[in-house]
């Protein structure tokens, strides 16, 4: 499969008056044409720090200090702000995490889908109108005539969100960048709108990258995962490799904590100890150490490298190396 996004050791800190947060430590991924990807891990183990290291939308103190990001042959790390406007917004669209505070209340939905038509697409106000039109229809919107003359605050939580996938697809977009489309929203929006999305990435061949904390969502929808730790990767793999064979003991933890539903059988919900480390100030060795049962020596002092464990399988863990004690992973 070829790929449409080539991310090469990455790294993103933020120099803060505290000193440098290390937000994202040397990453590497690739996304495939017409592939749907997730990035999983805990709030602030760098998930959104990289999609915004993707799209150059870091703000002061925040900078891209290593790495390279390819998109469809063009590196984007140097790439000049006006050059970037051009790749934002037409071929890589962005799904925000909260729909209130990413749409603006003093315009309608329709007028803020048509910008992006306008700019990028070079349409008249009458075609961005009617392309404004379909693209509400065709994320579920009833009645996309009288709605598109709507303000944000008319729209229900998951009705927003559709908006803001209709605004990220209206330029048919090679690459859909999703950071947590689902959170805040019940359980019922969430299945509807990712099967938007895997209705959309059907329908008009576009890449996805899903950024989110539940594995659930991710089993819908990717067909690879990345586990994300403090910044860094600590698995990854195809979504039955890391579902079914976890190698790393912060995705056995993350796992564990999905709840089971099962009318004949309850159980507590097992979550993981302590909390992630002080990117200030991160510990030598393994990230995870400190809240790792499996814990070794060697584990405080080095930080273990990304080990093959299969044609796409790799994890970062001192526990798969040749003279490490064996250890089951538990429920």
């Amino acid at each position: 499969m070829k790929n449409i996004l080539e991310v090469k050791n990455l790294s993103t800190s933020f120099f803060t008056h505290a000193g440098e947060v290390k937000a994202v430590k040397d990453i590497s991924f690739n996304v495939g044409i017409g592939e749907a990807i997730g990035i999983v891990g805990e709030s602030g183990s760098g998930k959104s720090v990289t999609s915004l290291s993707i799209m150059n939308l870091l703000s002061f103190p925040g900078k891209v200090i290593n790495g390279s990001v390819c998109f469809a042959g063009t590196e984007l790390t140097n790439l000049k702000e006006k050059k970037m406007q051009l790749v934002r917004g037409n071929e890589i669209g962005m799904i925000f995490q909260d729909p209130m505070t990413s749409l603006n209340p003093v315009y309608t939905v329709g007028n803020q889908i048509m910008e992006s038509l306008l700019r990028h697409q070079k349409l008249n106000r009458g075609e961005a109108r009617k392309k404004a039109i379909e693209m509400l229809s065709l994320v579920g919107i009833p009645g996309p005539e009288n709605r598109l003359n709507q303000y944000p605050h008319e729209f229900s939580g998951g009705m927003r969100q559709r908006v803001m996938i209709a605004m990220a697809l209206c330029c048919k977009p090679k690459l859909l960048i999703a950071d947590e489309p689902t959170t805040a929203l019940d359980v019922t929006i969430q299945a509807q709108i990712i099967e938007l999305l895997k209705d959309l990435k059907d329908k008009i061949n576009t890449s996805i990258i899903l950024i989110t904390h539940d594995l659930g969502v991710v089993a819908e929808l990717c067909s690879r995962v990345i586990v994300m730790y403090a910044g860094s990767v600590v698995e990854k793999g195809t979504t039955r490799d890391v579902f079914y064979n976890p190698r790393h003991p912060y995705t056995w933890g993350l796992l564990k904590s999905i709840p089971i539903v099962n009318a004949d059988h309850k159980e507590r919900l097992i979550p993981i100890d302590g909390q992630p480390p002080d990117l200030l100030n991160t510990p030598p060795g393994c990230p995870f150490c400190p809240r790792c049962d499996h814990a070794m020596q060697i584990c405080a002092q080095t930080q273990p490298p990304l080990s093959q464990l299969g044609e796409q399988h790799l994890a970062a863990c001192w526990l798969l190396h040749p003279g490490a004690p064996r250890v089951e992973r538990g429920r």
